[in-house]
């Protein structure tokens, strides 16, 4: 089985303007909570300018801080009969899967809690993250939900299965954006 291609998360100004937009914040207050300039932070977004690490990891960790746990919320998926998981839109971090998606994945429930789940991401589910960019996603607070299909891959950690895929947003208590992926119907089933 191969492993997982190492697929880099989206640079950093995508996923800091997708973050941002996420959490309703504008440039502007972000500008001024990072000690700089609305246009400074939209250069970063844009690419054009990219700032040193220090300032990078300050940026994401003032829109992730705060992170709760919402025990309910994982508990309604870890108990889910249906097969689904859910990640943090910022960093496609593993928050809570089902025991039939444990199962698919050939995985303990635990297995892989707290991994970006990204290095899996076959090339449909990439193009349906990169479509994610052309549409209200994330200038939306209640985007509709997104229905694709993905290929079969076998990796080590886990299996992904051929069929539909849908992903919905919800927001934990503190506010940060996650996404709930769930096994669906398509027009390719």
């Amino acid at each position: 089985m191969p492993e997982p291609m190492h697929r880099d998360l989206p640079g950093f100004g995508p996923r800091l303007r997708r973050l941002r937009r996420a959490r309703s914040m504008k440039q502007a207050a972000l500008a001024e909570a990072l000690d700089t300039s609305q246009a400074t932070v939209s250069r970063w977004e844009a690419g054009t300018q990219l700032p040193d690490g220090a300032t990078r990891r300050r940026a994401l960790e003032l829109l992730t801080r705060d992170f709760c746990d919402d025990a309910v919320l994982r508990r309604l998926v870890e108990h889910s009969s249906d097969c689904l998981h859910l990640v943090d839109e910022a960093n496609h971090v593993c928050l809570a899967y089902s025991p039939s998606r444990a199962r698919q994945w050939r995985q303990s429930q635990r297995a892989l809690l707290g991994q970006s789940l990204w290095p899996y991401a076959t090339v449909e589910i990439q193009a349906a993250e990169a479509a994610l960019d052309g549409s209200d996603w994330w200038e939306s607070q209640t985007p509709n939900p997104r229905l694709f299909h993905t290929s079969r891959r076998v990796y080590d950690a886990l299996t992904v299965v051929e069929g539909g895929l849908l992903w919905e947003r919800l927001y934990l208590s503190d506010g940060t954006p996650v996404r709930l992926c769930s096994r669906a119907q398509s027009p390719h089933n």
